[in-house]
């Protein structure tokens, strides 16, 4: 299959920090926006960073600007997103998919991505 894997993470309290990572497998990131997601039961699929191939572009979200950070690399055709100052509100099963290109002027469009992962939950609680 062609996807992401996630993996990292776990439970935290509030005020922690996780390490997301997620690895392609069967398909390659070159010349591909690697961006992650969040989904939280009964909401919709939101867009919470995203990291050009160069890496020179990133995009964030509101809600986790300053507090999340978007990586790559590109010889391990892997991404990361070290989360820190968890908040309650960011309980949610984080996904990977790539895209043609890391759009900074609007919100992340979960249409405009392809070959998601499975997820791996974070849930932030005290």
């Amino acid at each position: 299959q062609l996807q992401f894997v996630e993996s990292g993470g776990g439970w935290v309290q509030p005020g922690g920090s996780l390490r997301l990572s997620c690895v392609a497998s069967g398909f390659t990131t070159d010349y591909k926006a690697v961006g992650w997601f969040r989904q939280a039961p009964g909401k919709e699929r939101e867009g919470v960073a995203c990291i050009s191939y160069s890496g020179g572009i990133t995009y964030y979200a509101d809600s986790v600007k300053g507090r999340f950070t978007i990586a790559r690399d590109n010889t391990e055709n892997a991404a990361y997103l070290q989360m820190r100052s968890l908040k309650l509100e960011d309980t949610a099963s984080y996904h990977c998919a790539v895209s043609s290109f890391c759009n900074v002027l609007a919100q992340m469009r979960p249409l405009e991505y392809d070959n998601w992962g499975q997820g791996t939950q974070v849930t932030v609680s005290s």
